[in-house]
């Protein structure tokens, strides 16, 4: 399955009758296409656009599903074979520090590939079976900008999880803490 597509430029969604919807959301469907692979069809090629440039700029990182094929409405990338950080933090109800450090891992990819918006949505957040995490979405890396990660912290203050990040968080890093907490 190396060309999925055939190089197509543009596919429709006819295109992707045959395969199982995974997901969808107002920029567009995913499907998945093979055990490892999904395709993420997107409505319009401007957020295609950022979201592209994002993915070829993060293949250097861990943090980053592997690209494999793409068009001017889709793109071919991996499947992460695990839960969201919203799932398991429902399940679970708790945050360790073993995870704290893993999200401020993923924070500090962010910076390092270059990209303004150094947060994301906890449903955005992959885990694969390794406990190592995965982000999706990335169409705002480089047109949103905050020095604190509100969208993950509001995340977590959904399962009343934030004060028990924010703890371990100054535990593992003081300076990032306190940081953080000038710009609330």
């Amino acid at each position: 399955m190396e060309n999925l597509f055939n190089g197509s430029k543009k596919i429709s969604q006819k295109d992707l009758a045959a395969f199982n919807m995974i997901g969808d959301g107002k920029d567009g469907e995913i499907y998945k296409v093979a055990d490892d692979k999904v395709v993420k069809y997107f409505f319009k090629e401007e957020t295609h656009g950022r979201e592209l440039e994002a993915m070829k700029i993060g293949q250097s990182s861990t943090i980053m599903p592997r690209l494999y094929e793409y068009g001017d409405n889709y793109i071919v990338m991996e499947f992460i074979k695990g839960i969201s950080l919203a799932r398991h933090m429902k399940r679970h109800g708790t945050i360790n520090e073993d995870m704290t450090k893993k999200i401020l891992f993923v924070l500090d990819e962010f910076k390092k590939l270059g990209f303004t918006r150094w947060d994301t949505e906890v449903r955005h957040m992959l885990m694969d079976e390794n406990g190592d995490f995965k982000v999706i979405d990335h169409k705002r890396a480089f047109t949103s900008d905050s020095p604190v990660p509100t969208k993950l912290l509001k995340g977590m203050d959904k399962f009343g999880l934030t004060k028990e990040f924010l703890v371990h968080v100054k535990n593992i890093n003081p300076k990032l803490f306190n940081a953080w907490k000038k710009h609330k």
